[in-house]
Order: structure tokens, then C-alpha cells, then sequence
């Protein structure tokens, strides 16, 4: 082979080479960065990942979670941090709102926590009501010389998470202290995400409360604990354990840095058809059945429905009076289109 063809083929390849790392430049530097904070609960299931994978085949965004409980997660809403929150908890939610750091609060999903425990159930709280269960729990818990090897019945997440703040409305619907109730020394609070509280009450024995999607994914699907639930749960629906995912833009105007607009798409990917229907069907890969972790919500909120589910959902997330999944001076008058 002659000198020049030589040289021929190594220009060709160089070029060739430049433009592959071209590309790769402009695929993975020139993308805009999204940072979302979430609920571990969300993050442990596994579905954010997918949601991620399909939003990022669709935009160049640079999609990134940082998954908290909701109250850590708010805060670094609050803080400008991050660019939109993703959360389970409308108490904290509507503060958000009000204080002026959210807005364009939109509902997306829902399912239902669980109360689980080990299979023996010392406490004898299956069948029961939700109080009925508290109760039982508090009587097995301070009822120490009938169980002196049993160290801790209860474990709580404790960190102002959704399912924190969750837990405390149970207590209070059941007519105890919750300040008086987490300082006894049967209730443990080892601090952690949802899917460490599950492998702590494992680790003692002990009941917990629990998101459905979370507790079918390290029992079900990983078996890494097997505890039993014993009430709520998707197939055994009930208002007062009623969970329900919203996802809100941080303001603009109190954090003029973040990435407003790709929050705003990512806002509407996450209520378009195509992504309730990655939410609806999550699971059926591994648990051969859709609709068992989580439910998509965005078209019952858009719907005037009489279906139990619907009214529920507007009794327990719906905010302010009249009540609306965002009332109107939380949104943005840039996106009417978010609640036509």
C-alpha cells in the first residue's frame, strides 16, 4: 500500500473519530440538567428509573433524582437546590405552596399504605380496623413482662417524611400523643428510608407502617423480608391509609436559577397518557399484574367523577376552599394549559 493511501485511511478514520466524539459531546454535555427531589418510595420501587429512561428518550434533558423523605425534600425545594419536588404529603405540600416556594402543584399518582408485621402477629391486629390496630399495637407494646424477649414492637421512620407524617395522623386518628407515643420504649426510630425501616422491623420483629409499592418490592419481588400485611394495601383499600403522589415546580420568582421550564415539561410528561400508563402498568413485569404498586391519578383529578377512589382522592389531597389539587394563586399564569 502506497504512502498517500495510507495517509488516506488514517485521515478518514480520524475524521470519523471526531465525529463520533462530537456526538457523544453534544449527546451527554449539551443536554440541560433537571434535578428532581423525591420520596424514596418512588425511588425504591424502581419506577422513577423507567419514567427517567422514557422522559430522557423524548427531551435532552439530563434527568436527575435525589431521593429524601418528603421533608428533606421540600426543603431542598425551599432552598432552591433543586428544581421541582416529587412527594407524598399535602400537609407539607400546601405550606410549600403558601410560603411561596411552589407552584403548579399537579397530582399524579396513588396507592395505599400498609401496616405489616411479623407473621406470628403477636398483636393480633388482622382483620382490624385502623384504630382498632393502633391499639392493639400500643396494648402489645406496653405490656413488656408478657413478651420480655420482644425489645421493640414498633418502627418508625421518623424523619418528617410522608409516611411520617402519615403515621402521626394514624396515631392521632386512634386518640394517642404522638410526642407521648414515640418516646415509650417499645417504638423504635432507627432513621432511614422506607426500604431500611422495612429491613429494621424485619431485623426486631416489628410492625410498620408502609407504602404498598415499597413493601411489595422487598417482600415480593426481592424477598428480603417476610413480614405479612395485615391491613390496607391496594386489594383492601382504605381511606385513612390513602397515599397520593404530587409533583410540584419550584417557584421562579423566589429561586430565579432553576431550571423552571424543563420542570414545567417534565410536569407534563409526568400527567401525559404516555406516562400514566408507565405508571399504571409498573409491575406487571414482575408481579404479572398491573395497577399493584401504584395507580395513575391524573385523569381521575381531571375528571367530576362519582367513583369512590376519585372523591377520596379530592377529600385527602385536594388544597385550600374551594379545594383544587393547586389552588389558583399557586400557579403559574405562563401554563393555564396544566388545568384546562
Amino acid at each position: 500500500m502506497k504512502s498517500w493511501q495510507k495517509m488516506m485511511i488514517v485521515a478518514v478514520v480520524v475524521t470519523a473519530l471526531i465525529i463520533s466524539g462530537t456526538l457523544v459531546y453534544f449527546q451527554f454535555f449539551s443536554r440541560r440538567r433537571l434535578l428532581i427531589s423525591t420520596t424514596t418510595s418512588l425511588w425504591e420501587t424502581g419506577l422513577l428509573a423507567q419514567i427517567e429512561k422514557t422522559f430522557e428518550t423524548k427531551y435532552p434533558v439530563d434527568l436527575q433524582f435525589t431521593p429524601q423523605g418528603t421533608g428533606i425534600a421540600i426543603e431542598q425545594g425551599r432552598n432552591g437546590d433543586v428544581d421541582g419536588v416529587l412527594v407524598h404529603a399535602p400537609s407539607q405540600e400546601y405550606t410549600f405552596l403558601q410560603q411561596g416556594f411552589g407552584v403548579d402543584r399537579k397530582i399524579i399518582a396513588y396507592n395505599f399504605f400498609t401496616i405489616v408485621g411479623p407473621q406470628d402477629d403477636p398483636a393480633k391486629i388482622s382483620e382490624q380496623n385502623v384504630t382498632e390496630t393502633l391499639k392493639r399495637i400500643v396494648a402489645y407494646g406496653r405490656n413488656q413482662t408478657a413478651h420480655p424477649q420482644q425489645t421493640y414492637v414498633w418502627v418508625s421512620r421518623g424523619d418528617g417524611s410522608g409516611t411520617h407524617t402519615k403515621e402521626q395522623s394514624l396515631w392521632k386518628l386512634a386518640n394517642f400523643n404522638y410526642t407521648q407515643i414515640s418516646a415509650e420504649s417499645w417504638y423504635l426510630t432507627p432513621g432511614g428510608t422506607m426500604g431500611e425501616t422495612l429491613l429494621k422491623a424485619e431485623e426486631k420483629s416489628a410492625y410498620v407502617l408502609s407504602d404498598t409499592g415499597t413493601y411489595l418490592t422487598y417482600h415480593d419481588k426481592n424477598h428480603l423480608i417476610t413480614l405479612s400485611a395485615f391491613i390496607g394495601g391496594m386489594e383492601n383499600q382504605n381511606y385513612d391509609l390513602l397515599n397520593v403522589y404530587s409533583v410540584m415546580a419550584v417557584n421562579q420568582t423566589r429561586q430565579h436559577h432553576v431550571n423552571f421550564n424543563d420542570t414545567i415539561l417534565f410536569i407534563k410528561f409526568l400527567i401525559s397518557d404516555e406516562c400514566q400508563q408507565i405508571i399504571e402498568n409498573y409491575g406487571q413485569t414482575d408481579f404479572g399484574t398491573s395497577g399493584l404498586l401504584f395507580h395513575a391519578a391524573a385523569h381521575l383529578v381531571a375528571q367530576n367523577s362519582s367513583e369512590q377512589i376519585t372523591q377520596w382522592i379530592r377529600k385527602y389531597a385536594f388544597l385550600g376552599n374551594p379545594a383544587s389539587e393547586c389552588p389558583p394563586q399557586y400557579r403559574d399564569s405562563r401554563h393555564p394549559e396544566l388545568y384546562s
